[in-house]
């Protein structure tokens, strides 16, 4: 097998109901077999450029193209089995409901025979450090399993071109440097064209050979070696929000003491039915930031909702103190409350952003919260311009969210749930996919929260610097052996 062959001349495209194009005249030549690393501030058009070279474009997702983009000298869209695309999403490339089956449908629309088709499953799941079984059901996996998941089906299809767009943002550390390696063995043994984009630009420094940096708006910033790239402008480039490696970063926070506890979990255990990980015992204060890390498939995400009040413990104990309730709220149980209850004391932002969306525009969605509270609205538009401004999401207040690209979407998610100023706020992976210019804003505003307006957050996190930066306290969630999915806490929060 070769790799493919890319070619851009003048290309764009503006999605539907946006003022301006998400890419605009992108000259670009990739060669077969090459290692690209893509790059560029969030929104600059990344993920936009990898759907279109995996032909997705101009389908279900309207907009107009310009330009021209060939892979293989034919439009992407003509292509069958030529792509393989990991979406930053990791629940949207799930798309059967057993492991072995979704790894094994792109192998199938391409006529695979059968035995071959189970030998690349076994070998891609290997691959990928996906030790589940064939029947294991894809709902029952957390974030970075799925991301697993999905780039196992990829590898399996052993496409010419291989398109990855955040592949590791919801892997551990050891995750993610196994998944990486995983991705320049296959490409190596096939000979495919790489296409990669992520943020942490040292993750792939070493396997990738090339990269190219989209400026906002059009075109590209830089083109090249990845030393000749980050030594000729690493400065400009960190400045313009790409994380370069030895260009440190910080937000500052002041001494403070913990307020008084809002939440007392003893014991608990979280879950759907059955408990995922092992009893926790732990007070979450006013302004204090828990930091919750650990391995995927731990039981994080869970305990999250759990928390949050969205989960009824499955076992052990979840209450919530005066100082979160006030006193005209005597249930001390978060999973009784009722919505508007829950609204002003608990805010969560999921995983996958787009969960949370209800409104078509980017502004009406910061305002639902406020609206369903029945603020004022000169309240609803003074606290949606700051939040929008703050996240650097005003140009965007009339688009659809869903049009938005990954890093918008998360900060977006965010917005919302600040919104209604909860005393209490629960994070899962709140800085995935931002480049670093909005890593250090949205990482600043939730230090705000915490330092400033005495609120208790919880983190759900794989980011070092998050960890480093937030965590007040940390709560490491193991996997225990012999027991799929479960878990201990050490030190609980120390």
């Amino acid at each position: 097998m070769t790799g493919s062959r890319i070619r851009a001349r003048g290309w764009g495209w503006q999605h539907a109901g946006r003022d301006a194009a998400a890419v605009a005249g992108l000259d670009l030549d990739v060669e077969p077999g090459e290692r690209l690393l893509l790059l560029g501030p969030s929104g600059a058009g990344k993920s936009t450029l990898l759907s279109a070279l995996a032909g997705v474009l101009g389908g279900d997702e309207e907009g107009d193209e310009t330009g021209e983009l060939a892979v293989d000298g034919a439009h992407p869209s003509t292509l069958r089995g030529t792509a393989g695309l990991v979406l930053q999403d990791p629940q949207a490339n799930t798309i059967l409901s057993r492991v072995g089956d979704d790894v094994a449908f792109g192998c199938e629309n391409l006529a695979v025979p059968r035995d071959e088709i189970w030998r690349r499953v076994a070998d891609a799941l290997d691959a990928v450090g996906l030790d589940v079984a064939l029947d294991r059901s894809t709902a029952a996996l957390s974030g970075g399993q799925r991301q697993r998941l999905a780039l196992a089906g990829v590898l399996a299809m052993r496409p010419g071109l291989i398109l990855l767009d955040e592949p590791t943002a919801n892997l551990d550390p050891e995750g993610v440097v196994e998944v990486r390696d995983a991705v320049a063995r296959v490409a190596a043994e096939t000979g495919a064209t790489l296409v990669v984009v992520e943020h942490r630009v040292d993750t792939w420094l070493p396997v990738v050979d090339r990269v190219v940096v989209l400026a906002p708006g059009g075109g590209a910033i830089a083109d090249g070696t990845p030393d000749a790239v980050l030594g000729a402008h690493g400065a400009a480039l960190a400045a313009q929000g790409v994380w370069v490696p030895g260009i440190p970063i910080d937000v500052p926070r002041p001494e403070r003491r913990p307020g008084p506890a809002l939440l007392v979990a003893d014991g608990l255990r979280s879950g759907r039915r059955v408990a995922v990980h092992a009893p926790v015992s732990l007070e979450v204060a006013a302004g204090e930031a828990l930091a919750v890390t650990g391995p995927n498939g731990a039981g994080k995400s869970t305990l999250a909702l759990t928390l949050a009040g969205l989960l009824p413990p499955v076992d052990g104990s979840l209450a919530a103190t005066e100082a979160l309730r006030g006193g005209n709220l005597a249930e001390p149980a978060p999973v009784r409350w009722r919505p508007k209850q829950l609204a002003t004391r608990i805010g969560t932002v999921f995983q996958q952003p787009e969960h949370q969306f209800v409104a078509p525009r980017v502004r009406d969605e910061v305002a639902a919260g406020l609206r369903a509270l029945r603020r004022p609205e000169a309240e609803v538009a003074a606290t949606v311009d700051g939040l929008l401004a703050a996240l650097r999401l005003d140009a965007l207040a009339d688009a659809n969210p869903f049009t938005l690209s990954g890093g918008e979407q998360r900060r977006l998610s965010v917005a919302t749930v600040l919104a209604p100023a909860p005393r209490l706020v629960v994070l899962d992976e709140p800085t995935f996919g931002q480049d670093r210019r909005t890593w250090a804003e949205l990482v600043r505003l939730i230090a705000e929260l915490v330092d400033e307006r005495g609120c208790a957050v919880v983190a759900v996190t794989h980011d070092a610097d998050v960890v480093r930066i937030l965590g007040d306290r940390i709560l490491r969630l193991d996997a225990a052996d012999g027991l799929e999915g479960s878990g201990t806490a050490r030190g609980a929060a120390a």
